[in-house]
C-alpha cells in the first residue's frame, strides 16, 4: 500500500489510563528497557543499555531544552487567559529571542480566547528586584495560531528572565495533572542545553551521568544536534488516511562537527529518540536538494512532509552529508540551520539511523508510524510485550532499544 493511504486505525492498541506514567520513577536510569533485537523481544534495566551497543558506534542525542512556554494573564474581569508559546516570530532566531529586551513576538495558542476579545493583557512583575509591566497584544492569526506581541518597560530584563519568572513548564496534556516544581528537573534531559522546545525529547529522560560515562567506556562516540519539539508532537491524526494529516514544521540545527562524525562512522547512527531520527533522516533529503545545486539559500533547504516518497533517492547518504558540509564551507558556516516536516511511516527507507532508543507512544500517532517503519511493521509484537510485562507508557514511561 502507498504510504499516503495508510489507515491510521491500523495503528491502534488498548492503552488504559493506569498504564500511562504520570510521574517518572525516582532514579531515571532504573526504568525498564525493552530490547528488540532482530525480531527477538526481551527486557532489562536501562542502565545496562551500553551492554547492547556495538563498541565504537556513534550515538546522537537531541540537546534541546524545554522552555516554560505557558504564560497566564488575568483580565480585569477576573478571567484567566493562557498564552502558550509555540515558536518565535520576531526575532525568529531562538537564541536572539531569549536575549531580547523590551519587545518580541511569538506564534502562540491561546486558551480561553473568547474572554480576550480586544485590548492588551497586562501583568505586573518583579524579577530580581526589578519591576516591570508586561503586556501581550494579539496581532492576527497564522496557520491556526495567533501572533502575540509582548512588550515590557524594563530594558534590563531579557525575555528569558521573564519566562523563568512567570512561565510554566508545559508537561504533556495526557498526564491530566498540573505542572509541579519537580517537573522543572525531571522533564529535562541531563544534557539539555539549547532553549526552544515545548515538549521534552523523552527518550533522553532515562540517561544519567552514570550511563553516559558507561557509553564513553565502551568507546561510543556521542554527538548532539538540536530539534525544537513543537506542540504538534501531541497532535492526533484525525484523518482516516495519513495523507490528510499535516505534520508540524520543526527547527533543526546540526553542527559541521556532527556531520563530519557521521561521515567517519559510515553515515550509521544510533538515534536517541524520534526527534533525533527526524533530524538525521532529514539530512539525507537536504543533501539531496544540494546535489548539483550548491547555490541554494538556507530557506530552500526545508524538508517537506512527503518529500521522501516523491523524490527518487539517487545518492548515497555519504554523498548527501558531504554535500551539506561543502555547502557550509561555501557559505562560511559552522552549522546547518533548517526545518523539517518529514513524516516517517511504513514504506519509508531509513538512510542513517540503524538503532533507535525510544519510549512507548500513543495509539494512532505519527510516532508509532515512525517506529513501525523502523521495525518493518513488527510494532504490535513489541507493544503487546510491553503491555503484558508491566512497562509504563508515554513521556515519563519506560524505554526500548530497537535493532531491526
Amino acid at each position: 500500500m502507498e504510504t499516503k493511504h495508510i489507515q491510521i486505525s491500523d495503528y491502534s492498541y488498548p492503552l488504559p489510563d493506569g498504564r500511562i506514567a504520570k510521574f517518572p520513577i525516582a532514579e531515571r536510569d532504573h526504568s525498564k528497557l525493552l530490547v528488540y533485537d532482530r525480531g527477538e523481544v526481551g527486557e532489562d534495566v536501562f542502565y545496562r543499555l551500553p551492554d547492547y551497543l556495538p563498541e565504537g558506534a556513534l550515538m546522537v542525542f537531541n540537546n534541546t531544552k524545554v522552555i516554560q512556554a505557558r504564560m497566564h494573564f488575568r483580565k480585569e474581569t477576573g478571567a484567566l487567559v493562557e498564552v502558550f508559546l509555540l515558536e518565535p516570530a520576531e526575532p525568529a532566531d531562538y537564541e536572539l529571542m531569549f536575549q531580547t529586551a523590551g519587545h518580541c513576538s511569538w506564534f502562540c495558542l491561546v486558551g480561553n480566547l473568547k474572554k480576550w476579545k480586544e485590548g492588551a493583557l497586562r501583568r505586573e512583575l518583579n524579577i530580581n528586584g526589578r519591576h516591570l509591566t508586561l503586556t501581550a497584544a494579539r496581532k492576527g492569526e497564522h496557520k491556526g495560531c495567533h501572533r502575540i506581541d509582548f512588550n515590557w518597560d524594563n530594558p534590563c530584563v531579557s525575555f528569558a528572565e521573564i519566562l523563568e519568572a512567570v512561565g510554566e513548564l508545559p508537561i504533556p496534556p495526557y498526564l491530566n495533572r498540573e505542572t509541579q516544581e519537580s517537573d522543572k528537573q525531571t522533564y529535562q534531559t541531563v544534557y539539555s542545553k539549547i532553549k526552544g522546545s515545548v515538549a521534552a525529547p523523552t527518550a533522553g529522560l532515562h540517561f544519567t551521568e552514570r550511563v553516559l560515562e558507561a557509553l564513553d567506556r565502551r568507546g561510543i562516540d556521542r554527538e548532539e544536534l538540536t530539534l525544537h519539539v513543537g506542540a504538534g508532537t501531541f497532535k492526533p491524526v484525525k484523518s482516516g488516511e495519513i495523507e490528510g494529516h499535516e505534520m508540524h514544521a520543526e527547527y533543526i540545527c546540526v553542527r559541521r562537527q556532527t556531520l563530519e562524525k557521521l561521515i567517519q562512522h559510515g553515515c550509521a547512527a544510533i538515534a536517541v529518540g524520534t526527534t533525533s531520527v527526524r533530524t538525521l533522516e532529514s539530512l539525507y533529503y537536504i543533501g539531496q536538494k544540494l546535489h548539483g545545486h550548491p547555490e541554494l539559500a538556507e530557506e530552500q533547504l526545508h524538508v517537506n512532509q512527503w518529500e521522501p516518497y516523491e523524490t527518487p533517492n539517487e545518492i548515497t547518504p555519504a554523498t548527501a552529508i558531504r554535500n551539506i558540509i561543502d555547502w557550509l564551507e561555501l557559505n562560511g558556516l559552522n552549522a546547518l540551520h533548517s526545518s523539517t516536516q518529514i513524516i516517517i511511516a511504513p514504506g519509508y527507507d531509513y538512510k542513517i539511523v540503524k538503532m533507535l532508543i525510544t519510549n512507548f507512544h500513543q495509539p494512532q500517532s505519527t510516532l508509532l508510524l515512525l517506529v513501525s517503519a523502523f521495525v518493518k511493521g513488527d510494532w504490535r509484537r513489541i507493544y503487546d510485550y510491553a503491555l503484558g510485562h508491566g512497562f509504563r507508557f508515554l513521556s515519563y514511561g519506560d524505554s526500548s532499544l530497537l535493532i531491526p
